[in-house]
């Protein structure tokens, strides 16, 4: 298939390798310069618009935010407003709020373009190893037509249903992460306040009932105190709030949520926005008087 992938930070730049590997014409497209070097040398073509996306049949983004989406898709030249997309597929994998994801619709429907809402689950290295988890949502048909494209980015693909559910499910697995990273943080920053180690808590960690596939991804750059970034605090805090928005709007209390949103807040306030979002645990041991 000829697919265009726009957007290429850590994410969109691994889900377009992907679909390079599995044999597609893959286009890429960036709204900063450079990003596509590496991308152009696996086979790809840059383009220098949005507007030239439509060459393909479908258009996959993968943004930083509602802003970037609003802009790319409903901005001058947008990809929701061209004629050029009509009959073709928009679907987008960022992190988004339900209700500018709503706005995208109205004008892809208004303008024949089959749009899906695809949200992932998962880091670049998660991509790249081929167990990434996508969560669909929009026309059933249409869901059905593009699930072996989206099984070559992740091989886990759930349809939530219609609309906007797709968002939602996104919104609470993170809410889900954010607070497991934080209680994951508390519980090594006790465990070294009493000398054990942290490789021992660790392992002890996941062979537990608490144990799971984060704890088993966040092992290794914790025992090297590494908070590269495979998503920042300062994403993970606006996801946060996404997430507070989207309960508000619906009249559901997430008291925990809160608290550990305002914990992001403190990281980023603190310099610690662009780390990964296991600064959480830098934080956590600084007030604890702890050595990080």
């Amino acid at each position: 298939m000829k697919v265009s992938v726009l957007g290429l930070g850590q994410m969109g730049t691994a889900i377009a390798e992907r679909l390079i590997d599995a044999g597609h014409s893959v286009s890429v497209w960036n709204r900063s310069a450079g990003k596509a070097a590496d991308l152009v040398q696996r086979g790809a073509t840059e383009i220098t618009s949005v507007h030239d996306a439509w060459e393909a049949d479908i258009c996959i983004t993968m943004l930083a935010d509602s802003a970037a989406l609003s802009e790319v898709a409903l901005g001058k030249g947008g990809l929701a407003v061209a004629d050029s997309g009509w009959g073709k597929f928009l679907i987008d994998m960022s992190t988004v709020s339900p209700q500018s994801s709503s706005e995208v619709a109205n004008a892809a429907a208004a303008n024949g373009i089959k749009y899906l809402r695809a949200p992932v689950s998962g880091n670049p290295g998660v991509v790249r190893a081929g167990n990434l988890t996508v969560v669909v949502s929009g026309d059933q048909t249409d869901c059905v037509a593009m699930e072996p494209l989206l099984r070559d980015i992740g091989p886990h693909v759930f349809r939530a249903g219609d609309g906007e559910s797709a968002r939602v499910v996104k919104l609470a697995l993170n809410l889900m992460i954010a607070g497991t990273a934080q209680l994951l943080a508390e519980s090594l920053a006790l465990a070294e306040a009493h000398d054990v180690d942290r490789a021992k808590m660790l392992q002890i960690v996941a062979a537990s009932a608490v144990g799971s596939p984060f704890v088993k991804y966040k092992t290794g750059p914790l025992l090297a105190d590494d908070y590269t970034s495979t998503f920042s605090t300062r994403l993970m805090r606006k996801d946060l709030d996404l997430i507070l928005g989207a309960a508000a709007a619906s009249g559901v209390p997430l008291p925990v949520t809160a608290n550990v949103q305002q914990l992001l807040q403190a990281c980023v306030s603190t310099g610690l926005g662009d780390l990964d979002f296991m600064s959480l645990l830098i934080r956590l041991k600084r007030e604890a008087g702890q050595s990080v």
